[in-house]
Order: C-alpha cells, then structure tokens, then sequence
C-alpha cells in the first residue's frame, strides 16, 4: 500500500518536474522534465517495454485495467480520474494526458507524440552529464520486440540503436521468441556496447545450470549498487516453448531470496531487482523476500507517478514503448537507503531536442524498410487504439479482418498490451500495422471448434490473467473477439469466469456442441502455415479504404 508521505513525495517530485505544474494547455520544455532536486549518492534510471518502438508515437493508456480482490482498488488497477485522483495529478495537464485515456483525442492534438529514442537518449545524457559517476540506466526487457525493423532484423536494429545510450544492464521477455542461437548472438552485441543481460531465472534443461548472470554490482557514488535480472517467468507458456526448447523459467522465489542474500554478502548497500514480472507479481514478491531496496517492475506496461511502497521495499513502473523514464535518487547511509526522490518523466517528444547519434541510428534501422512502412492502406475515422482488459478497436480491426479474408464466424486475437494508437483522421499505414503484429509466430489459422472448446479457451485465458494469486497471473489482456459476444466475470471462480456466449451474426447462445469456423493467429502450441497476420490485416484494409469501428457492446465486464 502507498503511504501517504510516499504520494506527498511523489507528487512534490512531479510539481518539481514540472508535470504537475504545467496548466492544461500548456506547452512543455525540455528543461522542466528533467527540473530535479537531485538527492544522495546514486541515480537509478529506468526504463522499460520498448517494443522496438523508435519513433515518437501516440500512446493510448486503458480505460479499464481490471485487478482481482483487493488490488483493484490500488494502483495499477485504477484508471482515468480514479488513477488521478490517487496520485494527485490534475485534469486535463500534460501529465494527466500521459498516465490516462481520458479526453485522449484532445489531448492528444495539443501535447502531441510521446516517446522516440532519440528524445530518451537526449534525457538520459543530460542527467547523466548532471549526475557523473552516481548514474545507473536499467532497460526492463521487450526492447529487442516490435515493429518491423526489429522483426527483419531479428533484434539487431533495436540492439544498434540502443548502442548510444547503453544502458548497463537488462532482462527480457520477447527477446527469447527469436531463439537461443539468436538470443545469444544479440546479446553479445549489446554487452559489447556496454550492456549486460542479467536473467537468474532461466536455466537450462539438461543441467539446470543458470543459462545468464543472475547480478551483478556496480559501484555509483562511492556505494555498491547490486542489480538482479529476472526476466519473464512464463515465457515458455505465453509464447511458443519450441522457440527456446533447452532453456526453463519461473518466478523462483527462493533462489531469488539467495540472489539477494548474496549480494548483500558480497558488499551491496543498494540491492535493485531489475524485473520484468509485472506489478502484481513484483508486489508479491516484495511482500516474501526481505532485502530489496527498489524493485524497477516491466511486463505489464504499467507507470507509477510515485513508487508504490512494500515495507521497505520501492516498487517503480516506466510504461512502455519509451512513454516515460523513470529517475529514483537515493540517498545511502549505514548500508542502507535512507531516504529517495522520485519522478515519472514524461517523454513529450516536441519538448525534447533528437539525441543526434541515436536520431541516426534509428534512421539507419529504418532506412531499408520504409518504402514497405510509409505504404498509406486506409484511413481511420476512428481512434485505433488496444491497451485495455478487453477488446481495443486495434483489435476489433484485426478481427474484423481475420472473418473477412478467411470466411471464418468467430475470430480470435491474442491481449498483446504492446502497439501504438492513431488518433482519427490518421492514415493507416503498413508500419501502423506492423507495430500491432510483428512478431516470429504472426501464421493466420482456420479450424473448427466446438462451443465448448471455445469457452475452454476462453476460462483458461482468464484465468491466467484473474487467478487470486499473483504467483500465477501472467500478466497481458483478455484474449479479444470477432463475432462473439460475452460477459467476464474476473472474480468468478476458475471455470465459471466466462458467461452469455453468443454467436453475433445470429444472436443466438454459443451451443457447447456445435462447431463453429474461427480464425486466429499467434499460435502457441504448434506452428501453423498461414499468411502472417498483417497481410491480412493489410488486405482488409485496402478494400475497406475507411474504417469505421462501433463501440463494443459485445464483449463486457459483470
């Protein structure tokens, strides 16, 4: 739970930052995001869930982001006013556009694109000039994933453009869906820019020998700063195992335990879990193992305007695809953190000068591809957008276009929490649609399924996003719908979480045993031969030419 001297702080540090000061309207400059009192000995810089996004973009936060039992009523399972409203940020300000969908359309013509790694690399230079020797950037995971430039290039364009800012250390998630050869070969790249991969969780089959470093310590301001790696602990179950077939994850609480009893062992006064669990679990975690000082939290795209606190744990969230950095000062005495600043920068991209090396460099990764990005395939009247516990209009589209082009009654898009929105009146083009579908798995598939294998599905996915215990939440969305109407219940019992299947195109109830024609893609279990998802999507929307997306009705929460 946040106390409240932790939000006081919070929002004293955002006031300072400028983010809560700025009046609504107001533009931003590059000075009053990095506007800092800076404190202690040691800046810890953080972010997270790049998803290879290069460019400034508009970035859509959920409207509904729906917890199970008592955590819905805490961050991060608050949203618009009530998210506000806890950490004291005021409507309609640059910051309120940042951590909130609400007035998005607006908002988003008057404070413009967020994000690019070239307005990230700018900040960091400059708190790093400000802070010598006391700085630590910490890069969450899901950077190497997303886009085309990544997928083309299985992760090397990402890892090039992320050479000038060379963040000391990261973990990972979608990195590992390009396969141990590959994974390998990457990360040498990036530890030969000055980047090191620390994942303690994964081993390897045979000889369950750790595959990664599990920490290290780096030294910042005359303190010993222990940084641990955990990546994503389900990445053999939410993405394909087949990918990764000699190596084995999970959350390993008691190895994490001896992780930090080691590193306070070896002489660290600063013990940081550089995680990519999700909030949830992260806050779990802290609850169990004693000893950590900051957990810096990715997966499931969350942002903290102030650190959640767990004891004497900090718990601190970034967003994602560049949204925001995170910087934490900490002030160490005794061998412990004493005291610690906080602030959310919001990376408003026309408030920020282009970093020049890393602006070439992202020109670089895309220059070989943007006839195929710049390609115009619609327009949208409505704003596309996907983040949120159910359906996005994203993937209301993608649906739409599976049924079309495959002639399928019922189709089904994974919750991916990752892509950008486009506000309405935008062109769509083929880059658009390639940051919601670029992944190694992207196969269109067509089968026959039951009704009750339907709702199989269905309760099995919710409930590995809904189970009461963090220890087995996965993080992601609700696995989205064409054709299909239904009511979720999160907190229902496992099996009875999914209720009112209905076949949209005759209104009548899913019936358990017939079978129904459904069309999908992402395919875990098994590979599949289809066409990858964006030609699909690509040729729905080059008959479509305009699209129009009604509100969802279909799909609701009880």
């Amino acid at each position: 739970m946040l106390a409240r001297r932790d939000l006081l702080a919070g929002a004293a540090a955002l006031a300072a930052s400028g983010s809560l000061a700025a009046a609504a309207g107001e533009r931003l400059s590059e000075d009053a995001l990095l506007r800092f009192a800076p404190l202690g000995q040691v800046t810890l810089l953080h972010l997270s869930d790049l998803h290879g996004q290069l460019l400034p973009a508009h970035l859509r936060e959920a409207e509904i982001n729906r917890g199970v039992g008592g955590a819905r009523a805490e961050p991060p399972f608050l949203t618009g006013a009530a998210f506000r409203r806890w950490f004291g940020i005021a409507a309609g300000t640059p910051m309120a556009h940042a951590v909130s969908a609400e007035d998005f359309e607006r908002l988003a013509r008057s404070y413009g694109r967020m994000g690019g790694l070239d307005r990230i690399a700018t900040l960091v230079a400059a708190i790093r000039a400000d802070r010598p020797g006391r700085t630590l950037l910490l890069d969450g995971g899901d950077t190497w994933q997303g886009g085309w430039p990544a997928l083309a290039s299985r992760g090397a364009a990402i890892v090039a453009a992320m050479a000038p800012l060379a963040p000391e250390a990261m973990t990972g998630h979608w990195e590992f869906t390009y396969g141990a050869e590959q994974m390998r070969a990457l990360i040498a790249a990036a530890e030969a820019a000055g980047t090191r991969f620390l994942a303690g969780n994964v081993q390897d089959r045979e000889w369950n020998d750790d595959v990664f470093p599990a920490l290290h310590l780096f030294e910042r301001g005359g303190v010993a700063v222990a940084v641990i790696g955990q990546a994503f602990p389900y990445t053999p179950i939410a993405n394909p195992a087949r990918l990764i077939p000699d190596w084995t994850m999970g959350i390993q609480a008691e190895k994490l335990a001896e992780r930090v009893a080691e590193a306070r062992a070896a002489g660290a006064e600063v013990v940081v879990l550089l995680s990519h669990n999700g909030v949830a679990l992260d806050r779990a975690l802290a609850r169990r193992i004693e000893g950590i000082d900051v957990i810096l939290s990715g997966h499931t795209h969350d942002c903290t305007p102030a650190p959640l606190t767990v004891g004497r744990t900090l718990l601190v969230a970034s967003g994602a695809h560049g949204k925001f950095l995170t910087r934490i000062d900490l002030a160490v005495a005794g061998g412990r953190v004493v005291e610690h600043r906080h602030a959310l920068i919001p990376v408003f991209a026309e408030a920020i000068r282009p970093d020049a090396a890393t602006a070439a460099a992202v020109a670089a990764a895309r220059a070989p591809h943007a006839p195929l990005l710049d390609t115009v395939l619609a327009e949208t009247e409505t704003t596309l957008w996907r983040r949120g516990t159910l359906n996005g209009t994203w993937d209301d589209l993608i649906c739409a276009a599976l049924m079309a082009e495959t002639g399928a009654e019922i189709a089904l898009s994974p919750g991916f929490r990752w892509g950008t929105a486009l506000p309405a009146a935008s062109p769509i083009t083929m880059e658009a649609v390639l940051e919601q579908t670029a992944i190694t798995y992207p196969n269109v598939w067509r089968r026959s399924m039951t009704g009750e294998q339907i709702k199989a599905l269905l309760e099995d996915v919710a409930d590995n996003l809904f189970h009461p215990d963090p220890f087995y939440q996965q993080g992601g969305d609700m696995v989205r719908a064409g054709g299909l109407g239904f009511v979720l219940d999160p907190d229902a019992p496992k099996g009875r979480r999914i209720d009112a299947l209905t076949l949209l195109a005759s209104g009548a109830p899913l019936e358990a045993g017939r079978s129904y024609a459904v069309a999908g893609w992402a395919a875990v279990g098994e590979e599949v031969a289809g066409p990858p998802v964006w030609e699909t999507v690509a040729a729905h929307l080059r008959r479509l030419g305009t699209v129009r997306i009604a509100p969802n009705a279909a799909i609701r929460l009880a």
